[in-house]
């Protein structure tokens, strides 16, 4: 007679009555009971957060708490009284006078060192013609040093009884009333012709200062025609403005040259800077 009874399924240790367990990796879901509508409970699957996720958020929130405390010292120091400006050190200052700039320049104590910058600095020192550029340097804890470069005078420019400093932008830049106790040239008669002024005071700016003191008047005929005056009467033909350096170290070299007296020079064509001479 057949044996009719229903097999029997033993569940294996650490299951729980009814759920057959089977071997599963960690990357399974794994099933959350919890609570179910009328009070029964139901089967949530639950997911692993990959590892490579988490190490990406563990790495976002580092850089945001360091970015956040970077920003945080940035704003303390920009506002902080530690770096308020306490000393104002001016270099580079020959024509000024160190009380004008120093005068100039005192908005700006007390202010914070990282608060200041070089347009600042240069709208402070507008009213100093003789300024042409300034730079500054902070040195903490509360010294600010400022970089100034000068206008340079090159030349001479009658106006009435005195005579005008000006700069290779034709700035005016002091007086005197005796020319000759300033070793700058005169310019003849171009001051009202902007195209001769600008041609001759561009090549009085590139000459070497010991060159420039030997100058005692320029002139140009047109843009293209400038000439020079030596102290001693000799004529300079320079030409237009095309290589103005080099025509500059010629010039130079043909007055350190040694002259033979029988051979007079009066005059020193630079015009071709590389095929100078001398007649």
């Amino acid at each position: 007679m057949a044996d009719t009874r229903k097999p029997t399924f033993k569940p294996r240790a650490g299951t729980l009555p009814g759920v057959v367990s089977a071997e599963r990796s960690l990357d399974d879901p794994v099933e959350v009971p919890s609570g179910g509508a009328n009070g029964k409970d139901s089967n949530v699957l639950a997911f692993p957060e990959p590892k490579g996720r988490k190490r990406r958020r563990t790495v976002l929130t580092v850089l945001a708490i360091v970015v956040a405390l970077v920003a945080g010292i940035i704003v303390a120091a920009i506002y902080s009284p530690v770096f308020a400006v306490r000393t104002v050190t001016v270099d580079g200052a020959k024509l000024l006078q160190p009380a004008a700039v120093q005068k100039a320049l005192e908005p700006v104590k007390g202010k914070p060192l990282p608060q200041i910058n070089d347009a600042e600095i240069a709208a402070l020192l507008k009213q100093l013609v003789q300024v042409r550029s300034v730079s500054t340097e902070a040195r903490p804890p509360s010294e600010l040093l400022v970089h100034i470069v000068e206008r340079v005078p090159v030349a001479l420019v009658k106006n009435g009884d005195s005579y005008l400093l000006v700069d290779v932008d034709g700035v005016k830049l002091g007086s005197t009333p005796d020319a000759a106790s300033v070793p700058l040239p005169l310019i003849d008669g171009q001051g009202s012709n902007q195209d001769l002024f600008k041609a001759i005071t561009g090549v009085l700016a590139t000459l070497p200062a010991d060159v420039l003191a030997k100058m005692a008047s320029a002139s140009a005929k047109s843009p293209d025609a400038v000439e020079l005056k030596l102290s001693d009467g000799k004529i300079v033909v320079w030409g237009n403005a095309d290589e103005k350096e080099l025509k500059a170290r010629v010039l130079e070299a043909l007055l350190k040259a040694p002259v033979n007296p029988k051979v007079p020079v009066n005059v020193y064509d630079v015009s071709a800077p590389r095929h100078p001479f001398t007649k």
